[in-house]
Formats: structure tokens, sequence, C-alpha cells
């Protein structure tokens, strides 16, 4: 991590400005009361701030309250496969509470406020708190829903199927979360970040996105995304969605 946590600058988590979004569940005073006592403070950075090192130690645990980040892993020759985008209200950093070092990082893509938590603390929240503690389990699995279907587009979709399939999907996200103003999703990464993701090479990528474009489901231009006809986007990355329970907010 970078910076350490500002603990004299803290939302009170009864004012987080995500709780009321229909995403998030509704949360008793009760577990706010607990999670505000969790909480050790925020983390303000900048772009480009790594939050989570690779193979490397996390004394902590984040929620990303604003701003985009990425989860990444690296070959020794330094190739990079993008593996999620992290958006307000995502979890971040649980997977060294099991392996004990971080077999991924965490960037910012944009200037980032994250909500810190002590990893130490973590098991007294499981032996003191079962509906927050099942709350960070069902987020793993939600993790690992998400993780197969990226896995089934990188690897059996077609390039024009994975980058339709990529841009809604970040598109829906965003929208759950008040990031979409109008019809319109500003996107922070360059198409570097997209084709590290979709495991495509830049100039692939490129003339992937000039394809779809000639679709006209969607606009994407200077850093911003408009869908034109959502269906037909879905259609043509063959995405299946099921209907999605609002979600736990730690």
């Amino acid at each position: 991590m970078t910076r350490k946590p500002a603990l004299d600058r803290s939302t009170p988590c009864k004012d987080c400005p995500l709780r009321p979004l229909d995403v998030f569940r509704d949360r008793s005073p009760t577990d706010v009361d607990f999670i505000q006592a969790f909480k050790a403070g925020e983390l303000v950075v900048g772009p480009g701030a790594t939050i989570i090192r690779e193979n490397s130690k996390s004394i902590h645990l984040f929620t990303l309250l604003s701003g985009w980040a990425f989860r990444y892993k690296t070959l020794e020759d330094g190739r990079r496969q993008i593996i999620n985008y992290a958006l307000p209200g995502d979890f971040l950093g649980l997977q060294a509470s099991i392996s004990n070092e971080m077999n991924h990082g965490v960037d910012t893509l944009t200037d980032a406020v994250f909500c810190v938590f002590p990893r130490d603390r973590l098991w007294t929240l499981f032996t003191q708190h079962p509906q927050i503690s099942f709350d960070i389990t069902w987020l793993a699995a939600r993790e690992e829903r998400t993780l197969d279907e990226h896995l089934l587009s990188i690897g059996r979709k077609t390039a024009i199927e994975r980058v339709a399939y990529l841009l809604w999907y970040l598109y829906d996200k965003a929208r759950d979360v008040g990031l979409v103003k109008g019809d319109k999703l500003d996107l922070p990464m360059r198409q570097a970040h997209l084709a590290d993701t979709l495991g495509l090479s830049l100039v692939h990528t490129n003339k992937t996105l000039q394809k779809l474009r000639e679709k006209r489901s969607l606009v994407l231009e200077d850093g911003s995304l408009r869908i034109i006809n959502e269906s037909a986007l879905k259609l043509l990355g063959r995405i299946e969605t099921a209907e999605m329970n609002s979600r736990p907010l730690i």
C-alpha cells in the first residue's frame, strides 16, 4: 500500500453516500455501528496508486468508496492480465486472509477513496457478527461468479464478443452505483487496459473496437461510452443476465 490510512479523515458509516443506493441492502443501525468500529480510516490516493502489491502481505482490507481501480496479475516478463475492475462499494483484499500473501495487485485508475479495515480484526468480525461475516462470504461467492463469466469470455468468445461483453459489463456495473449520467459513462481506462483485460493485442483491440462501433449499438469516443441499443449489444456479446439481488456493503 502506498500510504497509511488517514485516520483524521473518515466519512461516518451512517452518512456513507453509497448506502442509499438501491443496489445495496439496508442495514440495521447496529450493523452500521459495528462496521464503523471495524473501520480504521480512509485512504485518499490519485490515479496510478498501488493499493495492494502482488506477492506481498497486506495488513488491510478495503472498500472502494469513490473512484475506479483494477485487480491484476503479471508474469515475470511484465505481461499483465487485468482480472476485474473495482467500482464504489467493492470489497478488496480478502484473498490474503486465506493465502497470507496477495497473489494479485490492485492499482487505481482515477482519484479514489478507500475505507480501510484492519485485517487482523477479521476473525473478530466472524466470531462476533455472523451476519456481516456471511455478507463477506456472499461477496466472495459473487466475485467467483463474475470471474467465471470473465473466464468464459476470454476462453471461448470471439474478439468482438469479448469487447461487447466487457463494455456492457462495465456500463451495467457503473449504472448500479450511479456513475452513468444520462446515458453516458466516462471510462477512465485506456485501450491498453482493455487489451490486458480481454487477452488481445493492442492492435487487435483497436480494430475490434472499430468493428463494434460499426454495429451501431454503442458510441465510444473521447473516453465516454453510450449504449444506444442495449439488447443488441447483449446479443452481440452473448450475455445472459440473471436477476441480481441487492448486495451487502461493508
